[in-house]
């Protein structure tokens, strides 16, 4: 491998913002901010949206999120037509 050209490949956290879920595996992300885990070591933290600790698929649970009334803009803009 050509020396400098490859980003840090390091142990980051996944932190899922809608279930508060977190797990450690190994990145190139980078991220300003830190969490430090239950062994004591602090890691960089990488926020997601969506895990398998939220997604309906691997929940079974089926959510329906309408964000800032998509779905009403679009049967406003596609009734008049």
């Amino acid at each position: 491998m050509k020396k400098g050209i490859h980003p840090a490949y390091r142990e980051v956290v996944f932190q899922d913002t809608s279930s508060d879920y977190k797990f450690i595996t190994r990145s190139t992300m980078n991220s300003d901010e830190t969490i430090t885990m239950e062994d004591g070591k602090v890691y960089p933290v990488i926020k997601v949206e969506v895990s398998s600790a939220s997604h309906p698929f691997y929940t079974g649970k089926n959510l329906f999120v309408d964000t800032a009334g998509r779905i009403d803009k679009f049967k406003q803009r596609y009734q008049k037509k």
